[in-house]
């Protein structure tokens, strides 16, 4: 039964977020918050939901390993899968938005994150404490101010759609994802465990791999269908946006909850994602096809993404 509940749990878990966007995307819109506002907050934070939740539970129960892998496993998907399969169905030109601030953005958070983990080069035991949470949660403060104003320059997002539905089902939506988020969490948490125990194996892999990929599934329909209708923009943007809100908002609440304890084995991948962001910006920066993810470099991505899984589940 734990299995079964296991695998249940991504399933509401996932539908819970959408009920949860939907209802409160139209509660915004009923009580007159302009749409990008909803689209920076309420959309955006869909996206890390999932994760968010998992963390929440992983967290107040101690599963420090289990919420650290599940973030760093969902960005180096979201980095390496999702672009790399996005960039190879249909190359992905980039906007500027996205060129000057979210993906230097998006490297400079994954350093950061580098740093505050690796506490021992300052005579401290390695972790993620409620301090370091602190200073991730204002980052993403500041890097919602810079998407707020330069969203607002433009006349805002209009890749964002808001359903607006009656009050009833707008307040049904919000009560049913807010259980759905409830059980579906707990249930992944508490199947996590048994999955590790019974493989033999730490939950820290178990967050890289499993529970990282079956979170990212919305995500990478969406990149490939998007890809190919040729508007494989979309993929870049929601990968990258899933990236800073899980480094800065999941990690950031999860700290402030309990100190995460973190083993310096996760700097090969920690310093696989850094090398992934960093490729993302040479990938655009330069070449004959400047702003443009190739084919060929999508391929690169996934062959990353491919070791990555080989050497989380093979030889850490």
């Amino acid at each position: 039964m734990t299995y079964i509940f296991f695998a249940l749990g991504f399933i509401v878990l996932i539908m819970g977020a959408k009920w949860l966007v939907d209802g409160a995307g139209s509660i915004g819109l009923r009580f007159g918050l302009p749409q990008i506002i909803i689209g920076l907050t309420i959309v955006a934070l869909g996206t890390s939901l999932p994760e968010l939740v998992i963390n929440v539970f992983a967290s107040t129960e101690g599963n420090t390993d289990l919420a650290i892998g599940n973030v760093i496993g969902s960005n180096i998907i979201n980095t390496l899968l999702i672009v790399g399969i996005a960039a190879f169905i249909f190359p992905i030109k980039v906007d500027k938005a996205t060129i000057n601030r979210d993906l230097p953005f998006n490297f400079v958070i994954t350093l950061l994150l580098l740093l505050l983990a690796n506490d021992l080069m300052f005579g401290r035991n390695n972790s993620i404490n409620r301090f370091d949470g602190i200073i991730l949660l204002a980052l993403l403060a500041y890097f919602l101010y810079l998407t707020f104003f330069k969203s607002s320059a433009q006349g805002g997002d209009d890749s964002v759609s808001i359903k607006q539905l009656t009050l009833f089902r707008s307040v049904a939506f919000i009560a049913l994802g807010m259980l759905g988020l409830y059980f579906g969490g707990k249930w992944i948490v508490e199947g996590a465990e048994q999955v590790a125990t019974d493989l033999g194996i730490s939950q820290s892999v178990i967050g890289l791999t499993l529970i990282a990929s079956a979170t990212s599934l919305p995500e990478l329909v969406t990149s490939i269908i998007a890809s190919l209708k040729k508007n494989s923009a979309i993929a870049i943007g929601n990968a990258i946006g899933s990236n800073i809100f899980n480094i800065l908002l999941v990690l950031g609440v999860s700290a402030l909850i309990k100190p995460i304890p973190y083993d310096s084995k996760m700097n090969m991948q920690v310093g696989l994602l850094l090398i992934g962001s960093l490729l993302l910006l040479l990938f655009i920066k330069s070449g004959k096809t400047k702003r443009t993810i190739t084919r060929w470099e999508g391929l690169l991505m996934m062959f990353g993404y491919a070791a990555f899984l080989y050497y989380s589940i093979f030889l850490q």
